[in-house]
């Protein structure tokens, strides 16, 4: 049976991608590249741009962010100081490795030799606390989506395919943890509401459709 294989990162470059993937052929890590258009963006405007999905995983996460942390030790000894983190403060270039999942690899590498060259040593217990508490936050649900909720019941008693959306979507969006784990995007209750209104669109709409039926059959 195919495990199952969860987005690592998404690059719109394909060289980029390539040079992932060797590192992960290079560990004999399985993985697949997934290719998809973005036709479209919020700005309303078509355009040709492909973004490329690495797949791993989710039991690799870990191991691939080592790895291609590691790969980053010659790049970042070479590093010019003009380079933009060496104007960050000590509390900003912690910041980074506290939220090392929004930062690339090289970035973050950076980040703990420009502190240690600072005389801020980062050892790898401080490392373990920072990714445990980073973990911890993102593990909580978003907010209630009261607003969302009431959106969904309106659309739902009125039959709308928009109603089923939001009801699937609030029961079932996940999110991906940078140590691979996934886990719902709302709270319980948000996902209970969700099912609710999903189902109430469903019927809504199949005793729409009946309703114009008989209507039609008895003109």
């Amino acid at each position: 049976m195919q495990p199952e294989l969860i987005t690592f990162k998404k690059f719109d470059d394909i060289a980029l991608a390539n040079a992932l993937t060797e590192l992960l052929d290079e560990h004999h890590i399985l993985y697949e590249v997934e290719e998809s258009a973005q036709a479209f963006n919020p700005t309303f405007a078509y355009n040709n741009t492909r973004e490329y999905a690495v797949k791993i995983e989710g039991e690799d996460f870990t191991r691939v962010t080592e790895l291609l942390n590691n790969s980053e030790t010659e790049d970042i000894n070479n590093v010019g100081k003009d380079y933009y983190l060496f104007d960050f403060t000590d509390q900003e270039l912690v910041e980074i490795l506290a939220k090392a999942d929004e930062w690339g690899s090289f970035d973050y590498q950076l980040a703990r030799k420009i502190l240690k060259e600072r005389g801020v040593e980062i050892n790898e217990q401080i490392v373990a606390d920072l990714k445990t508490r980073r973990i911890e936050e993102l593990t909580n649900p978003a907010p209630p989506q009261n607003s969302w909720i009431i959106v969904g019941y309106i659309f739902a008693l009125a039959g709308g395919v928009l109603g089923a959306f939001i009801g699937w979507y609030l029961s079932t969006s996940k999110k991906t943890l940078p140590n691979g784990t996934r886990v719902y995007d709302y709270n319980d209750n948000d996902r209970k509401q969700g099912k609710r209104i999903f189902y109430i669109s469903i019927l809504v709409f199949a005793l729409s459709i009946v309703y114009k039926f008989y209507s039609v059959e008895n003109y």
